[in-house]
């Protein structure tokens, strides 16, 4: 069941319910995955399907915090609309995973004490290994922890 197809059958379950804030978060995240599968032409993967979604988490969440402090109305349905966007995002990894992975690129690119200077090359090939699965971030913070 692709992801379009489970944000439908969650958002008609949320018109049975006549729930209509999650309808109406829900059918925002239909049409950005239903315009994002019509820009590319072809249906969408499975790793597509989720950056997607971990778009709209990230736009949403700006709304959010870029939100003036007196529109509790803003910041309230930014909330909700984040907390229903989480029901369809894959689980992020954890500092430990990423760190594991970069020990393998480390490996694969013959490093043992990496510097700033190896930062450029180790990214470039730790990324797509990440990519969708952890926030760019956190993977900035943990590979410059582990450097010398």
């Amino acid at each position: 069941m692709t992801k379009i197809e489970m944000v439908r059958s969650a958002m008609v379950e949320a018109m049975k319910a006549k729930d209509k804030e999650r309808k109406d978060s829900l059918s925002m995240l239909l049409s950005a995955l239903k315009n994002a599968e019509i820009d590319k032409r072809s249906p969408l993967t499975e790793d597509e399907e989720n950056a997607v979604v971990k778009k709209e988490i990230k736009q949403t969440k700006e709304t959010f915090e870029l939100a003036p402090a007196d529109r509790e109305d803003i910041r309230q349905e930014a909330a909700a609309r984040m907390a229903v966007y989480q029901e369809f995002a894959p689980a992020d990894m954890t500092p430990e995973e990423i760190k594991a992975v970069i020990e393998e690129v480390l490996t694969a690119l013959g490093i043992t004490e990496p510097t700033g200077k190896d930062k450029g090359r180790i990214m470039k090939e730790l990324m797509p290994k990440v990519k969708g699965k952890a926030d760019g971030k956190v993977v900035n913070e943990v590979l410059t922890s582990m450097m010398k």
